[in-house]
Protein backbone atom coordinates (compact mmCIF):
# COMPACT_ATOMS: atom_id res chain seq x y z
CA UNK A 1 0.00 0.00 0.00
CA UNK A 2 1.17 3.53 -1.12
CA UNK A 3 0.22 6.39 0.78
CA UNK A 4 -1.30 9.34 -1.09
CA UNK A 5 0.53 11.95 -2.78
CA UNK A 6 -0.80 15.01 -4.00
CA UNK A 7 -0.64 17.26 -6.79
CA UNK A 8 -2.83 20.74 -7.12
CA UNK A 9 -3.08 22.75 -10.27
CA UNK A 10 -4.23 26.28 -10.36
CA UNK A 11 -7.44 25.06 -12.44
CA UNK A 12 -9.16 22.35 -13.99
CA UNK A 13 -7.88 23.19 -17.99
CA UNK A 14 -4.18 23.25 -16.33
CA UNK A 15 -4.60 19.67 -14.21
CA UNK A 16 -5.76 17.98 -17.27
CA UNK A 17 -2.87 19.30 -19.21
CA UNK A 18 -0.57 18.12 -16.69
CA UNK A 19 -1.97 15.18 -16.35
CA UNK A 20 -1.87 14.09 -19.94
CA UNK A 21 1.96 15.65 -19.88
CA UNK A 22 2.59 13.01 -17.43
CA UNK A 23 0.89 9.96 -18.47
CA UNK A 24 2.50 10.48 -21.95
CA UNK A 25 5.86 10.17 -20.46
CA UNK A 26 4.58 6.86 -17.87
CA UNK A 27 3.65 5.47 -20.97
CA UNK A 28 6.85 5.96 -22.92
CA UNK A 29 9.31 5.06 -19.98
CA UNK A 30 7.05 1.77 -19.32
CA UNK A 31 7.32 0.58 -23.19
CA UNK A 32 11.01 1.57 -22.93
CA UNK A 33 11.48 -0.82 -19.68
CA UNK A 34 9.31 -3.67 -20.81
CA UNK A 35 8.29 -3.41 -24.53
CA UNK A 36 4.65 -2.31 -23.98
CA UNK A 37 2.45 -0.41 -21.61
CA UNK A 38 -1.08 -0.83 -19.93
CA UNK A 39 -3.14 1.74 -18.41
CA UNK A 40 -6.64 1.94 -16.89
CA UNK A 41 -8.80 4.56 -18.17
CA UNK A 42 -11.81 6.47 -16.65
CA UNK A 43 -14.31 8.29 -18.04
CA UNK A 44 -16.57 11.44 -16.78
CA UNK A 45 -15.67 15.25 -16.97
CA UNK A 46 -11.85 15.08 -15.67
CA UNK A 47 -10.77 11.43 -17.48
CA UNK A 48 -11.84 12.83 -20.81
CA UNK A 49 -10.35 15.46 -20.21
CA UNK A 50 -7.18 14.61 -20.16
CA UNK A 51 -7.77 12.66 -23.03
CA UNK A 52 -8.93 15.64 -25.35
CA UNK A 53 -5.19 17.00 -23.70
CA UNK A 54 -3.49 13.95 -24.85
CA UNK A 55 -5.02 14.28 -28.14
CA UNK A 56 -3.87 18.09 -28.20
CA UNK A 57 -0.38 17.48 -27.28
CA UNK A 58 2.35 17.21 -29.88
CA UNK A 59 3.87 14.50 -27.66
CA UNK A 60 1.73 12.03 -28.36
CA UNK A 61 3.48 10.94 -30.71
CA UNK A 62 6.22 10.11 -28.39
CA UNK A 63 3.87 7.12 -27.68
CA UNK A 64 4.22 3.62 -29.38
CA UNK A 65 0.20 3.64 -29.80
CA UNK A 66 0.30 -0.03 -31.05
CA UNK A 67 1.96 -1.47 -28.26
CA UNK A 68 -0.40 0.32 -25.61
CA UNK A 69 -2.94 -1.81 -24.05
CA UNK A 70 -6.11 -0.02 -22.68
CA UNK A 71 -8.89 -1.14 -20.25
CA UNK A 72 -11.59 0.72 -18.21
CA UNK A 73 -12.49 0.75 -14.58
CA UNK A 74 -15.82 0.78 -15.45
CA UNK A 75 -18.28 1.02 -17.47
CA UNK A 76 -21.96 2.13 -18.24
CA UNK A 77 -24.05 -0.94 -18.99
CA UNK A 78 -25.39 0.74 -22.30
CA UNK A 79 -25.79 -0.66 -25.91
CA UNK A 80 -22.74 -0.67 -27.91
CA UNK A 81 -22.22 2.90 -29.58
CA UNK A 82 -24.39 4.66 -26.75
CA UNK A 83 -23.18 8.25 -25.92
CA UNK A 84 -22.70 7.73 -22.66
CA UNK A 85 -20.51 4.28 -22.31
CA UNK A 86 -17.25 5.53 -21.54
CA UNK A 87 -15.70 4.03 -23.94
CA UNK A 88 -18.02 5.53 -26.42
CA UNK A 89 -16.64 8.67 -25.07
CA UNK A 90 -12.96 8.22 -24.92
CA UNK A 91 -13.23 7.04 -28.87
CA UNK A 92 -13.94 10.34 -29.74
CA UNK A 93 -11.82 12.69 -26.97
CA UNK A 94 -8.70 10.65 -28.43
CA UNK A 95 -8.62 7.09 -29.49
CA UNK A 96 -10.37 7.48 -33.16
CA UNK A 97 -7.23 10.09 -33.84
CA UNK A 98 -4.45 8.18 -32.87
CA UNK A 99 -3.32 4.38 -34.33
CA UNK A 100 -4.07 2.00 -30.95
CA UNK A 101 -4.39 -1.26 -32.41
CA UNK A 102 -8.12 -2.48 -31.83
CA UNK A 103 -6.98 -6.23 -30.65
CA UNK A 104 -5.51 -3.62 -27.58
CA UNK A 105 -8.49 -1.82 -26.96
CA UNK A 106 -10.03 -3.99 -24.15
CA UNK A 107 -13.38 -2.12 -24.26
CA UNK A 108 -16.45 -3.39 -21.21
CA UNK A 109 -19.09 -5.46 -22.75
CA UNK A 110 -22.19 -3.67 -23.99
CA UNK A 111 -25.80 -4.49 -23.47
CA UNK A 112 -26.37 -5.55 -26.84
CA UNK A 113 -23.54 -7.23 -26.76
CA UNK A 114 -23.01 -11.50 -26.65
CA UNK A 115 -24.28 -11.59 -22.92
CA UNK A 116 -27.67 -9.68 -23.58
CA UNK A 117 -29.20 -7.68 -20.25
CA UNK A 118 -26.88 -10.00 -17.94
CA UNK A 119 -24.50 -7.68 -16.49
CA UNK A 120 -22.72 -10.34 -14.24
CA UNK A 121 -22.14 -12.33 -17.27
CA UNK A 122 -20.58 -9.79 -19.06
CA UNK A 123 -18.71 -8.72 -15.81
CA UNK A 124 -17.51 -12.66 -15.37
CA UNK A 125 -16.33 -12.09 -19.52
CA UNK A 126 -14.21 -8.99 -18.66
CA UNK A 127 -12.48 -10.83 -15.79
CA UNK A 128 -11.70 -13.88 -17.57
CA UNK A 129 -10.16 -11.42 -20.21
CA UNK A 130 -7.58 -9.62 -17.35
CA UNK A 131 -6.76 -13.17 -16.32
CA UNK A 132 -6.04 -14.39 -19.83
CA UNK A 133 -3.86 -11.05 -19.96
CA UNK A 134 -2.30 -11.89 -16.76
CA UNK A 135 1.36 -13.13 -16.81
CA UNK A 136 3.48 -14.67 -14.49
CA UNK A 137 4.82 -12.46 -13.33
CA UNK A 138 1.66 -10.21 -12.46
CA UNK A 139 0.95 -12.64 -9.78
CA UNK A 140 -2.37 -12.69 -9.44
CA UNK A 141 -5.96 -12.84 -11.81
CA UNK A 142 -4.84 -9.31 -13.64
CA UNK A 143 -2.43 -7.73 -15.48
CA UNK A 144 0.14 -5.06 -13.49
CA UNK A 145 -1.56 -2.03 -14.63
CA UNK A 146 0.78 1.17 -14.89
CA UNK A 147 -1.18 3.43 -14.69
CA UNK A 148 -4.98 2.96 -13.02
CA UNK A 149 -7.08 6.17 -13.30
CA UNK A 150 -9.87 7.04 -11.49
CA UNK A 151 -12.46 10.07 -11.19
CA UNK A 152 -13.64 10.49 -8.21
CA UNK A 153 -17.54 11.19 -7.25
CA UNK A 154 -18.99 13.66 -5.15
CA UNK A 155 -19.90 10.84 -3.07
CA UNK A 156 -16.91 9.43 -3.16
CA UNK A 157 -17.12 6.96 -5.11
CA UNK A 158 -14.55 5.40 -7.94
CA UNK A 159 -14.88 3.34 -10.97
CA UNK A 160 -18.72 2.62 -10.04
CA UNK A 161 -17.55 1.49 -6.20
CA UNK A 162 -20.76 3.12 -4.60
CA UNK A 163 -20.60 4.21 -0.29
CA UNK A 164 -21.99 2.03 0.96
CA UNK A 165 -23.27 -0.94 -1.60
CA UNK A 166 -21.70 -4.74 -2.34
CA UNK A 167 -18.98 -3.65 -4.71
CA UNK A 168 -17.37 -1.83 -2.47
CA UNK A 169 -17.20 -4.66 0.18
CA UNK A 170 -16.08 -7.48 -2.93
CA UNK A 171 -12.95 -9.12 -1.67
CA UNK A 172 -12.68 -12.43 -4.48
CA UNK A 173 -13.61 -11.00 -7.71
CA UNK A 174 -11.75 -9.01 -10.28
CA UNK A 175 -14.71 -7.39 -12.16
CA UNK A 176 -18.50 -7.00 -10.89
CA UNK A 177 -21.73 -6.37 -11.99
CA UNK A 178 -23.27 -3.27 -10.54
CA UNK A 179 -26.85 -3.33 -9.70
CA UNK A 180 -28.89 -0.29 -8.47
CA UNK A 181 -26.45 2.16 -8.73
CA UNK A 182 -26.78 5.59 -7.12
CA UNK A 183 -26.68 7.52 -10.38
CA UNK A 184 -28.06 6.46 -13.62
CA UNK A 185 -27.65 4.36 -15.32
CA UNK A 186 -28.48 2.22 -12.35
CA UNK A 187 -26.54 -1.24 -14.28
CA UNK A 188 -22.97 -1.14 -14.82
CA UNK A 189 -19.61 -2.97 -14.95
CA UNK A 190 -16.84 -2.26 -12.18
CA UNK A 191 -13.19 -3.55 -11.09
CA UNK A 192 -13.39 -4.25 -7.82
CA UNK A 193 -10.82 -2.73 -5.32
CA UNK A 194 -8.91 -6.09 -5.32
CA UNK A 195 -8.36 -5.29 -9.27
CA UNK A 196 -7.58 -1.69 -8.73
CA UNK A 197 -4.86 -2.25 -6.15
CA UNK A 198 -3.20 -4.17 -8.76
CA UNK A 199 -1.69 -1.33 -10.38
CA UNK A 200 1.80 -0.21 -10.13
CA UNK A 201 0.12 3.88 -10.05
CA UNK A 202 -3.23 4.89 -9.21
CA UNK A 203 -4.01 8.16 -10.50
CA UNK A 204 -7.40 9.58 -8.62
CA UNK A 205 -8.82 12.84 -10.33
CA UNK A 206 -10.59 15.59 -9.18
CA UNK A 207 -11.53 19.31 -10.52
CA UNK A 208 -14.23 21.75 -9.25
CA UNK A 209 -16.26 22.51 -5.73
CA UNK A 210 -18.42 20.32 -6.05
CA UNK A 211 -15.35 17.22 -5.69
CA UNK A 212 -13.79 19.45 -2.45
CA UNK A 213 -15.90 17.81 0.31
CA UNK A 214 -15.25 13.97 -1.42
CA UNK A 215 -11.55 14.79 -1.08
CA UNK A 216 -11.54 15.57 2.21
CA UNK A 217 -13.37 12.63 3.33
CA UNK A 218 -11.37 10.44 1.51
CA UNK A 219 -7.80 12.23 2.46
CA UNK A 220 -9.18 12.38 5.89
CA UNK A 221 -8.91 8.67 7.31
CA UNK A 222 -12.36 6.99 6.31
CA UNK A 223 -13.12 3.66 5.91
CA UNK A 224 -13.46 2.52 2.10
CA UNK A 225 -17.12 1.40 2.90
CA UNK A 226 -18.10 4.65 3.22
CA UNK A 227 -15.76 6.46 1.33
CA UNK A 228 -14.56 4.36 -1.89
CA UNK A 229 -11.50 6.40 -2.49
CA UNK A 230 -9.97 6.00 0.50
CA UNK A 231 -9.67 2.38 -0.57
CA UNK A 232 -8.08 3.22 -3.85
CA UNK A 233 -4.27 2.74 -3.95
CA UNK A 234 -1.13 1.17 -6.18
CA UNK A 235 1.40 -0.99 -5.43
CA UNK A 236 4.17 2.09 -5.95
CA UNK A 237 2.17 5.52 -5.95
CA UNK A 238 -1.11 6.76 -5.36
CA UNK A 239 -1.46 9.92 -6.47
CA UNK A 240 -4.29 12.33 -5.89
CA UNK A 241 -4.44 15.14 -9.25
CA UNK A 242 -6.19 17.96 -8.14
CA UNK A 243 -7.66 21.35 -9.11
CA UNK A 244 -7.19 24.45 -6.30
CA UNK A 245 -11.69 24.07 -5.95
CA UNK A 246 -11.43 20.35 -5.65
CA UNK A 247 -8.41 20.57 -2.72
CA UNK A 248 -10.08 23.97 -1.00
CA UNK A 249 -11.11 21.58 1.94
CA UNK A 250 -7.91 19.99 2.84
CA UNK A 251 -5.44 21.79 4.95
CA UNK A 252 -2.78 23.48 3.45
CA UNK A 253 0.02 21.09 4.54
CA UNK A 254 -1.04 18.38 3.14
CA UNK A 255 0.70 19.57 -0.40
CA UNK A 256 3.56 21.66 -0.91
CA UNK A 257 2.94 25.38 -2.23
CA UNK A 258 4.89 24.15 -5.46
CA UNK A 259 2.41 22.20 -6.48
CA UNK A 260 -0.35 25.10 -6.69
Amino acid sequence: MSAPQLVVHRDKELMAQAAAARLITKIVDAQAARGSASVVLTGGRNGNALLAALGASSARDAIDWRRLDLWWGDERFLPEGDPERNVTQAREALLDSVPVDPARVHAMPASDGPYGSDADAAAAAYAAELAAAAGPEDHGPVPTFDVLMLGVGPDTHVASLFPELPGVRESSRTVIGVHGAPKPPPTRISLTLPAIRAAREVWLLAAGEDKAKAVTIALSGAGEVQAPAAGAHGRSRTLWLLDAAAASGLPRGLYPPASA
